[in-house]
């Protein structure tokens, strides 16, 4: 009996031992290890995943630790671990919910495509059905701008920490909140709402709404887009705008070169230059074969775009070109406009 005993003790004392060592001997991580852990996965599911990666020594060690320290739930998420942690701090880690987060930059003008792009590179899944999610979840943004294409010029330029539990359409939410917040931060909008309110109704529209017709905000909006496009530097956006707001008070084409890249991009044969041929191009959004605005943003504009085209400038000048300085030159008339594109041809051949 006593023998029995004997052995009883032994085995409790080892079993001891080699609990507090798995639990409290960090596993040798080498470099950087990500582990991706999906709502729903059991605590054996994810001992299991952490173990694979490298990141905990024992699977056994990790699930009687987490039944004899009840606490909070373990939560999903990818996890970066690049040094070594014993169980007892991975598990405060899971607890916590202490998550990797993918930067995504989307710099002032970028396209529906260039954030796709960018959504890629975080690692945060394709281009594509970022793009996607931009042109169909127009629900989003169907109180400010009824009838809209996609979320062209909603998706505001900002940086943003992402999640991989996140979908395409949280992140593209994400970025339409935040071009609410500071739509309403400059008056484009009157609420703050972060979210559309969708009302079911029976009664029909009143025959005198438009429902096509752009808001003021979508007109706003797209207009900005384009002033985003020609220029970066921020004290001229309003002379920008007044040029363009000048030709469309006398009907005549804006002449946006970036519409006819935009058009290029929606069509799939944009080949990163334009030519004169490019002029002729058929599309609503090519504003030299259309006048008036295109039908809807041409990028996303960033805070100053927005308020210039709030904002415009007075002035009575119809036409204007770079100046080789970064800047650009203005004009009342084509003969003042022509000296202008003159000047700026010597002025490249000169660099």
């Amino acid at each position: 009996m006593k023998k029995l005993v004997f052995l009883i003790f032994v085995a409790a004392v080892g079993a001891a031992g080699w609990l507090t060592w798995a639990l409290l001997t960090p596993a040798d991580i080498s470099g950087q290890k990500f582990v991706l852990l999906h709502p729903g996965y059991s605590t054996r599911r994810i001992a299991a995943e952490l173990k694979n990666a490298g990141v905990i020594r024992s699977q056994e060690a990790f699930i009687l630790w987490h039944y004899i320290y009840r606490g909070r739930s373990l939560k999903a998420g990818e996890y970066l671990f690049d040094k070594p942690a014993n169980i007892i701090d991975v598990q405060r880690r899971l607890r916590r919910g202490d998550v990797y987060f993918h930067t995504v930059v989307v710099p002032e003008g970028y396209t529906i495509f260039d954030i796709g792009r960018a959504v890629e590179e975080a690692g945060l899944g394709p281009a594509a059905d970022f793009v996607k999610v931009a042109q169909t979840d127009t629900a989003l943004i169907s109180d400010i701008a009824p009838g809209a294409r996609s979320l062209e010029g909603y998706l505001f330029p900002d940086t943003y920490e992402f999640t991989r539990m996140m979908t395409m359409h949280d992140m593209a939410a994400a970025m339409v909140k935040q071009f609410r917040v500071v739509a309403h931060q400059i008056g484009l909008i009157n609420s703050i709402t972060l979210e559309p309110s969708i009302v079911a109704t029976s009664d029909p529209a009143p025959a005198s709404i438009q429902l096509d017709e752009p808001s003021e905000i979508q007109r706003t909006v797209t207009m900005a887009s384009i002033v985003e496009k020609e220029t970066a530097v921020p004290e001229e956006r309003p002379l920008v705008a007044s040029v363009y707001y000048n030709r469309l008070a006398k009907r005549i084409a804006l002449d946006a070169d970036p519409s006819i890249i935009y058009a290029e991009l929606l069509a799939g044969t944009y080949q990163g230059a334009l030519h004169h041929a490019d002029m002729s191009f058929p599309s609503p959004y090519n504003t030299y074969r259309n006048a008036g605005l295109p039908p809807g943003p041409i990028g996303n504009p960033g805070k100053s775009a927005l308020e210039a085209a709030m904002h415009p400038a007075q002035s009575d000048y119809y036409y204007f070109v770079a100046d080789a300085q970064g800047h650009h030159r203005f004009a009342r008339d084509i003969e003042e406009h022509n000296k202008n594109v003159i000047a700026y041809r010597k002025a490249m051949r000169g660099h």
